[in-house]
């Protein structure tokens, strides 16, 4: 095995054009109770773009390689890492500002953040559900405690976060309303979602009012969605948020219903990965990749993420961009869950 590996490399804050370059770096060397991963497939996030922004310009000493989603293969084990072995496949998240990250052909990490891939998950795909899996679950678990029988308002139920949250919801045996434009109806009614709102056509707060209101709140939009969740939470109703909101609310309304409100920046942790793993395993929750680019490509999917388009037209796609590190002998990736 070769002692170096390729990597794109965030050289400098920015646009996506000028922030990256690609770049062969030492191949790392598990310490104890690590294993270094061979990278199959990463994805891009929202945390991504703030970090190449600048965002945390605090926390990321440049040049750094950044990325959190990985699916891959243990390749070695350090000292008193005997959890897994060569030859496993392994999804987990990559501690964010602590250390290097994903874009990267091999990765090392601590066992304790690993588990093992499904086997119903292709790489691409487990690279794609990772963070947000693992946002979802602490979001409507471990934050929110959906119940079965309860009804969850999920905000923008076509993006990355929303189509898994509809499918966990769902899982949990809740009623499942979700916001998202006309043309995506049929595919969060697909997803799970029992009622789907138009948000661009007119107010939606009255619709879920007349729905009887909503038991748990999930916020991946923004905006004045804090202030206004008030108006179609039921009395000791929950708000999770895993927005930044730099603009102050007036969030005084909350405790005329006994509101409790939850900002969320997700961890990583075996034991969140093993819980989506037996969803998968039940065939309760899938990934919805859109696209899936090479890693020498990071720049365009840094540029379809942030909406834009790239040099050869191609837009946005539903759904997470992917990114295949190393050559994928699998099945095609599919676009939605099989229900």
């Amino acid at each position: 095995m070769s002692t170096s590996m390729r990597v794109m490399e965030l050289v400098r804050f920015g646009d996506a054009e000028d922030a990256f370059a690609a770049r062969e770096l030492p191949r790392p060397a598990p310490g104890p109770g690590q294993v270094l991963v061979r990278v199959m497939a990463t994805s891009v996030n929202p945390l991504d773009l703030q970090t190449r922004r600048g965002d945390y310009r605090d926390q990321v000493a440049l040049p750094a390689v950044i990325g959190n989603d990985v699916s891959g293969v243990v390749v070695e084990t350090g000292p008193g890492a005997d959890d897994f072995h060569s030859g496993d496949e392994v999804w987990y998240i990559a501690p964010a500002f602590d250390g290097p990250g994903s874009y990267a052909e091999f990765h090392v990490v601590d066992q304790a953040l690993v588990a093992r891939k499904p086997a119903r998950l292709s790489h691409v795909e487990a690279a794609g559900l990772g963070v947000v899996g693992v946002t979802v679950w602490e979001a409507l678990v471990e934050r929110a405690g959906v119940r079965a029988g309860e009804r969850v308002l999920v905000h923008g139920g076509a993006g990355g976060v929303g189509s898994a949250a509809i499918q966990v919801a769902r899982a949990l045996g809740a009623e499942v309303v979700t916001t998202a434009r006309a043309r995506d109806h049929a595919f969060v009614s697909g997803l799970g979602a029992d009622h789907a709102i138009d948000f661009s056509t007119g107010d939606y707060a009255p619709r879920v009012r007349e729905l009887g209101g909503v038991d748990v709140v999930l916020d991946t939009v923004g905006g004045d969605t804090l202030a206004r969740s008030p108006e179609v939470l039921a009395d000791r109703g929950r708000v999770v948020t895993i927005v930044d909101t730099p603009e102050p609310q007036n969030l005084l309304a909350a405790w005329g219903v006994n509101a409790t409100y939850h900002f969320l920046f997700a961890g990583p942790g075996r034991a969140k990965f093993e819980a989506l793993g037996r969803l998968v395993d039940q065939g309760e929750l899938r990934p919805v990749i859109g696209t899936v680019l090479p890693l020498d490509e990071i720049v365009q999917a840094h540029t379809l993420l942030e909406g834009g388009s790239t040099a050869d037209g191609r837009r946005r796609p539903r759904g997470k961009i992917a990114i295949a590190v190393h050559p994928l002998d699998e099945p095609p990736h599919r676009t939605t869950p099989s229900r």
